[in-house]
Parts: C-alpha cells; structure tokens; sequence
C-alpha cells in the first residue's frame, strides 16, 4: 500500500496559470483526486480574501496554509486557525523601524470572530506600488483597509504579518534593522513585475509555510508530503519535503534545490503529476 501523502503546492507562479486563476483542467483534477481521498490543498503568501475566490469551485479537504504559514484557512467552516501572532515587543520595534526610515507596512490584524482581517495603513498618502495594491484588494469581502489610520492599541498583540514596499535603499536598511533587532521572521526581495520596487515581510517568530506544512502533516497523519514551487520564498517547505518538486518556470535556485522539475505552470502539471502519483 502507497503511504498516505499530503501534497501541497504553491499558488502564484505554479498551480496558477500565466492568467493567475486555475484552470478548469487542473480545479476537475484536483476535485476528483480529493473525492477518491487524495489530501490536496496551497500554501501561499495570500490571504484568504483572494485565496477563497481563486479556489471556488475547486473540491478540497485539508485547510489552506495561509500569509506564508502565520494561519490556516478552514474552507468549510469559512474561519482561521492555528493563527500566529507578533510579540508585542517586536511590534513596537518593527514599526518604529520602519517609521524611521520612511516605510510605512500595510499591518494585518485578526477582527473579532476570526473571520476576517483589518488592514491599517498610516499615512493616508501612498506610493504607487502601494496604491496598486490597495485598489486591487479593496472591494475583498474577507479584508478591510483603514488608510491614513494608526494601527489601533489592540495591534500590539492581534497582529500577524507587517508587509511594505518601496525603494531598495529603504526597505532594506529597514530589514536589516529588523532582522537584528527582534525576532521575527523576516523576508526581503524585489518584486517580480517591478525590480525597482522591494518588498518585506515580517512574520512571528518561526512562521513559515515549512513549519505549517509540517503540523498539517500530523494533523492528517501524512505519512508522507509532497510539495510544488517556483520562487525563493518556497525554498524552506521544498527542503522539508520527501519530494520537492519545481514548475518548469521557476526560479533556477528552485529547480536546483528540487527532486524533480516539472512541465510549466500553464500546463496544469501540478495537477497532473498529482493524479499520476496518486494513481501508483
């Protein structure tokens, strides 16, 4: 008998298409493997304000590991859990690193009841990668914005993830402030449309997608998991996995780092190396 495999791929860049959507191939794969008992799900740097209409439709039984492991989403119940937050120290730290530097983070708090996120932003006033991605998330029913608003008091101890952007210059003097100064988990890097453009993440202590696929894996008594990326940021859960596999399209220390290189992403090749695995 096979051992039971958890298999967990990555959203933007491997089992999204170049459309950013699944495609109706993949999302039929995927639902009919996790009928007949396969345990498929994502783990992604996305909330479930755009994780929930990406997989509409799309048949799954395990959660969602969301914003890069600080929570997962369960899609049946629509509610986080195992939801990981800043210590308070690090709150103040961060945020007056970054003040003082001139970077002003988008800080995602947990609203009460646990279904939803509230998102403040201080000073009202944005730059344009900021604006950009202000006005493609505003209208998202499960994440509310509160511009030119001061994280409220109860930040200090409800906040799960900070995330900026802006010049190189900035926001990496303000990372490497940060990465000495507490002890978050913190990523830095250029954006992939707009090299101009750095972004930074900063995580509670030990967040990543890594360490959630590995409670996932015990909670569903995985014997075995099987992963699926294409950036650097997947790097840490492709090391712990029995089988890491890379998309033909990603980065080439991906394609280094993986067991096995894949068709490309708009080639439903996630999907389709799951329902051949699935199937031995």
């Amino acid at each position: 008998m096979s051992k039971k495999t958890l298999y967990v791929s990555d959203l933007d860049g491997t089992l999204l298409g170049t459309d950013s959507r699944v495609s109706e191939k993949s999302a039929s794969i995927v639902s009919e493997l996790s009928r007949r008992g396969a345990l498929i799900t994502v783990a992604t740097a996305r909330t479930p304000a755009t994780v929930v209409p990406l997989l509409k439709g799309i048949y799954t039984t395990p959660p969602a590991i969301v914003m890069t492991g600080c929570a997962m989403w369960d899609r049946s119940r629509e509610c986080f859990f195992d939801t990981h937050f800043l210590p308070e120290i690090d709150v103040v730290r961060a945020l007056d690193i970054c003040s003082r530097y001139g970077v002003y983070p988008f800080v995602y708090t947990m609203a009460p009841g646990g279904n939803r996120l509230e998102v403040y932003h201080a000073p009202a006033k944005m730059n344009k990668a900021e604006e950009s991605f202000y006005l493609e998330r505003s209208r998202l029913a499960l994440k509310r914005f509160h511009l030119g608003t001061p994280p409220p008091d109860r930040a200090r101890t409800d906040s799960m993830l900070f995330y900026a952007m802006g010049t190189s210059d900035n926001i990496v003097s303000a990372y490497r402030e940060i990465m000495d100064d507490t002890d978050c988990s913190v990523c830095c890097y250029p954006d992939i449309f707009n090299p101009s453009v750095h972004n930074l993440e900063i995580f509670p202590p030990g967040v990543s997608k890594a360490a959630a696929i590995r409670r996932l894996a015990a909670a569903t008594e995985a014997e075995r998991i099987v992963v699926f990326g294409d950036s650097l940021n997947d790097l840490p859960m492709l090391g712990i996995a029995d089988l890491g596999v890379a998309v033909e399209n990603a980065l080439p220390e991906v394609k280094e780092a993986a067991d096995i290189v894949i068709g490309p992403n708009y080639t439903d090749s996630v999907a389709r190396f799951i329902e051949e695995d699935f199937g031995m």
